[in-house]
This record gives structure tokens, sequence and C-alpha cells, in this order.
């Protein structure tokens, strides 16, 4: 009923804040915060599947904004050591996920766990980078440049495995169509599409609409993310494309402002309440061991990946170490893959109690290890 789904958002929302704020007081992420705060209200509430609906909004969000902060320039000029630190580090990382999954749950599951491995979240690592002012240096300068290549390879490789597993299988022929399908889609939204968005908002605005900017990129940004789902691909890679295309433009603050402010409001703290709430808690002893594990081997492969391709880069190897270590933290963007893994049907929701774990324990591990690399 529509008066039950109201209270449920409302709860939701409430439990965000609450949970949000604590974690934060105590120096934790806020999103932990958030997913903890659901995993209590689920208790009570069970989740419903009108608001999973709803919260997949914040997914979609959650990737349009990470487009609109970076930038093709920035791209282009993160650099031999920035490219080679990303796409090791991304290889790495699936790699070791998929051997460690594969004993467990079989070779499908691995390939999607394997590709949950690879993005990286650097906020946390950016923050302690600022308190011991090292943010600037070599090390910090290429973690940077590396999480923006690292963000974009870690989309790909998830949204061409959950093509592959919904298409039914893996084979060459499926995995060239839907490589060609992602390399047309992103040709397209790189260099076609920021030109057409730019002149279209630039019109909308001469007729004296300057309101609507934002308007239509939500427009955009749900069509874009349709588009994709329709082309077989994953919804995120259109939300993450179309944000990148707009970040070319010159309503790229305006639109990121205000689109931050409703993402971060309601549609992204919806979504991770909601993740806490799917999370089977009840299943904690059974999917301990595989658990811990995984989370381990996400937390040592991003250290050997990434260092390695610091090493490809020029970098020294106590250089390559710190860049290594600032690049274990996971966030956001993995409960975006899994939430999309999950709505194709292709994975259960023990899978977020695993990616849960894994994000818990390497927020936690990276602020003493970076302060340790530094000081060696």
């Amino acid at each position: 009923m529509l008066i039950e789904l109201i209270l449920y958002l409302a709860l939701m929302l409430l439990t965000a804040e609450t949970f949000g704020w604590l974690f934060s007081r105590i120096g934790q992420p806020v999103v932990l915060g958030q997913i903890i705060g659901g995993i209590l209200l689920g208790l009570v509430f069970p989740p419903t599947g009108e608001v999973k609906d709803i919260s997949m909004i914040g997914v979609i969000m959650l990737l349009f904004l990470a487009g609109l902060e970076s930038s093709v320039e920035e791209l282009r000029e993160a650099g031999k050591s920035g490219f080679s630190v990303a796409f090791v580090g991304v290889i790495v990382a699936f790699a070791m996920g998929f051997a460690v999954t594969y004993p467990f749950k079989g070779f499908d599951q691995a390939l999607l766990y394997g590709a949950l491995t690879t993005p990286t979240s650097v906020s946390l690592t950016v923050r302690v980078l600022m308190e011991i002012g090292r943010l600037k240096s070599r090390e910090g300068t290429t973690i940077l440049t590396a999480a923006i290549v690292d963000d974009i390879l870690g989309i790909i490789v998830l949204t061409v495995v959950i093509s592959s597993l919904v298409s039914g299988g893996v084979s060459v022929l499926s995995l060239l169509e839907i490589l060609v399908k992602v390399g047309l889609f992103i040709a397209v939204m790189v260099f076609a599409m920021p030109r057409v968005l730019d002149y279209t908002l630039r019109k909308v605005v001469r007729i004296g609409f300057a309101d609507s900017t934002v308007t239509l990129s939500m427009a955009a940004l749900f069509a874009f993310a349709y588009i994709a789902e329709h082309m077989n691909l994953a919804s995120i890679l259109g939300a993450y494309l179309l944000g990148l295309a707009l970040s070319e433009t010159e309503f790229r603050k305006p639109i990121f402002e205000h689109s931050r402010i409703i993402a971060h409001s309601v549609f992204v703290p919806l979504f991770f309440v909601d993740v806490g709430m799917n999370i089977p808690v009840r299943d904690l002893k059974s999917a301990g061991v595989f658990a811990l594990l995984f989370s381990l081997v996400a937390i040592v492969s991003k250290v050997i990946g990434c260092g390695i391709g610091a090493l490809i880069g020029g970098m020294r190897s106590r250089e390559a170490l710190r860049v290594g270590v600032g690049m274990i933290p996971r966030m956001g963007v993995e409960l975006a893959m899994l939430a999309i893994a999950m709505k194709a049907g292709i994975v259960g929701s023990d899978a977020y109690l695993v990616i849960v774990l894994m994000i818990f324990l390497s927020t936690l591990v990276t602020p003493p290890l970076l302060k340790l690399a530094f000081r060696t």
C-alpha cells in the first residue's frame, strides 16, 4: 500500500541520517553507518520490492555523479603511472577474486565476484593523505589519477561479465559482441554526446528555461540507463558515461551541485539503507569463512596489482607500496554494481554480506597501513 511505502521511506531516511551521523562522529565512513542502520531496521521491517525499486535510483545517480566528477581531460592527463596502476590493479584484483571464489561458488559466480573486486574508492585515502600532508606528493597524484581510470575499467569489466551471464554463458563470440557494443557505446558517449548535450542545453537556456538544465539532465540519465539495459549492458555504464559527457559541457558545475543534493539527500541514503535491510544476517555463520577470505584477498590484490602497476609506471618500490596501499579502499561503487547484478538475477542477497565485509575491512585497515607506509 502507498501509506506503508511512505512510512518505509520515512523510516529509512531517518535511519540513514542518524547512523550516518553517529559513524561520522567516530571517524568512520557515513556509508557504513547507513548500512549498519539498515541491518537493524531490516530486523524489524523486512524489505519490500517497491522500496528496492526506488532505491535503485540511488545506484544510477551514484554512478552519474562519479561521471560528472571525472573528465575526459583528466583521463588524458592520467599519465603512464596512473594508467598502469589502474590497468594492472584491475587485472590482478579480478584474477585473485575469481581464484578465491571459484572453489566456493563455481565459474559464473567467480566471474562476478572477481569483477566486484576491481573498483577502488579513494575518498578515505584522500582524507588520510591530507592529514599527513602528502596529497600533492607523487604517490598522492598517482593514486588520484589511477582511481579515475580504475572506476571506468571496473564498470566496463562488470558490464561485460553481467551481459555475458545474462545472455546465458561466456563464449568467445558473445564476449566479442559485448565488447564491440561497449566500445561503440563509449565512443558515442565520449566523442559525440558532449557536443549534442552542450548544444541542447544552450538552446534551452537561451529560450528562458535556465532551471530546466538539471531536469533535462535527470531525464537524460534515466533514458541512457534504460538504453544501456536495452542493449544488454549495465545501466550503470549508461549513467556513468552520461555524467562523463556532461562533465565536458559548461553546465557541469550547476548540474553536479543540484544533482548531488538530490542524490545524497534522498536516493543514495535510501540505497545504502536498503543494502543493509537486505543483508541476511542469519546467514553470517555459513558465509563467514568465504566472506573473510574474499575480503583479505580483495585487500591484498590491490596492494600487489597496483604496486606492480606503479613499478611498471617508473616508480620506486617504496613509492609503489604506498600507491598499492592507497588503492585498497572499497565503498559505494561495488554495492551499486552488486545491486545491478542482483536485479539481473545472477546473484543472491548473500553476496551483500560478503561485499559489505570487504568494504568494512578495507576501510578499517587503510588509514594505519597508509600512515605506516609513508613513515618507511
